[in-house]
């Protein structure tokens, strides 16, 4: 393997580590990294003579963490209107809107996850709009955005319930309700699907063929169930809205949140969609908080859901993410569960499982050493390797 400036790619062995691969192996060994890649895992590995050795004696190795939802780079914590590109409140319906174009790298945001062990996140629009934009999966390091990417566009925010109420609602303006929300997002589902036919019919007949809409092409995308939506919902009426609509529409759906979704696991069992639950380290800033609870992560992966877990970063700070899912634990999730939320289930959810949650052979080389198990209140990232650099800081 050879950098493309053809120079030899760097070897890495991380040595003697408590290696959890997050496929149901955990051994004692090591971890050899060419490149960007993990190239080998065993228990008895030999350095290569030219490979950089990393001493993980009484260390943890595990994948580097996923943020599944948050809004690092997008909604810059330490500054008001100047870092804050959450939401265009201009229009509740804006498709067209990219993540991507709002991310900032040089956000404190991208090295407090890497502070706690979180190498890759999913960032995206907020929740003031119906439809908020596509967010993106990428890594936290980097310079530049563009290379920093997994995947883009991840998904499509759309939001159900009080956020898009109180923004509109402020501005007497629909949707001032939930039946105004559900309606604005059927209708832009019902255009994308007139578009596309008439985009057909132009192939044949260029006269028929419409102007370019790019917030209608995102749609498609979604209908076409090349992206899902990705569905703000914290109550249990708002979670089976956001359902009843993908299944009308025969979309791709990911409950987000799903503060609410404990009273209705076996509800959602049936479904089967998958659910990102959080934030939950925070206060009950909204009627829609008031029966959070810790528990209900870890009562949704026993009805069988693949559940993976969020801050909503800057909401709960994102270098808490590995508390968070200690706190599940103590809530009744199981150990296993609770590392999967953060590593192999987020990476399935995201759609790049082929590339990070998990330590094989093939994948990016995303890699946390912890002073101890990481769910531990003491533990401590002693590296954290992203495509296979040591980033100090």
């Amino acid at each position: 393997m050879k950098h493309k400036q053809g120079r030899q790619a760097e070897l890495v062995l991380i040595k003697n580590g408590r290696i959890k691969t997050m496929t149901g192996k955990e051994f004692s060994g090591s971890i050899l990294i060419e490149g960007t890649k993990i190239a080998a895992l065993g228990e008895h590995l030999e350095a290569p003579p030219e490979a950089r050795v990393i001493e993980a004696a009484g260390c943890w190795v595990l994948p580097g963490f996923i943020d599944a939802h948050c809004h690092v780079g997008i909604g810059e914590e330490i500054y008001r209107e100047e870092g804050d590109d959450l939401n265009e409140v201009s229009d509740p319906l804006t498709p067209e809107a990219r993540a991507i174009d709002g991310i900032n790298p040089e956000d404190k945001g991208f090295q407090d996850a890497r502070l706690g062990g979180v190498t890759t996140v999913f960032s995206s629009p907020g929740s003031g709009n119906v439809i908020g934009g596509t967010g993106v999966v990428l890594k936290t390091a980097g310079k530049v955005v563009d290379k920093m990417l997994l995947r883009e566009p991840a998904g499509l925010k759309v939001a159900f319930g009080e956020n898009p109420k109180f923004v509109y609602g402020e501005q007497k303006k629909m949707p001032m309700t939930r039946m105004g929300i559900a309606s604005l997002l059927r209708q832009a589902l019902v255009d994308a699907q007139t578009y596309k036919e008439k985009m057909v019919l132009g192939e044949s007949d260029p006269e028929q063929k419409p102007e370019r809409d790019l917030g209608l092409e995102v749609l498609n995308l979604v209908l076409a169930r090349k992206i899902p939506l990705r569905a703000h919902a914290h109550r249990t009426d708002d979670i089976m809205t956001a359902i009843r609509i993908a299944r009308e529409f025969k979309t791709d759906l990911v409950i987000e949140h799903c503060t609410e979704g404990h009273k209705i696991a076996e509800e959602l069992a049936e479904y089967g969609y998958p659910v990102i639950v959080g934030p939950s380290l925070i206060n009950r800033a909204k009627v829609e908080l008031k029966d959070k609870t810790f528990k209900t992560a870890g009562i949704l992966a026993k009805a069988g859901l693949k559940v993976a877990l969020m801050t909503d970063h800057s909401v709960t700070p994102i270098e808490h993410l590995p508390l968070c899912a200690a706190l599940a634990v103590k809530d009744g999730m199981s150990e296993e569960d609770a590392l999967k939320a953060i590593t192999i289930n987020a990476a399935e959810i995201l759609g790049v499982a082929d590339r990070v949650g998990s330590l094989e052979v093939g994948k990016d080389a995303d890699i946390v050493i912890w002073s101890e198990h990481p769910l531990a209140l003491m533990a401590r990232p002693r590296y954290v390797l992203i495509d296979g650099t040591i980033i100090n800081s």
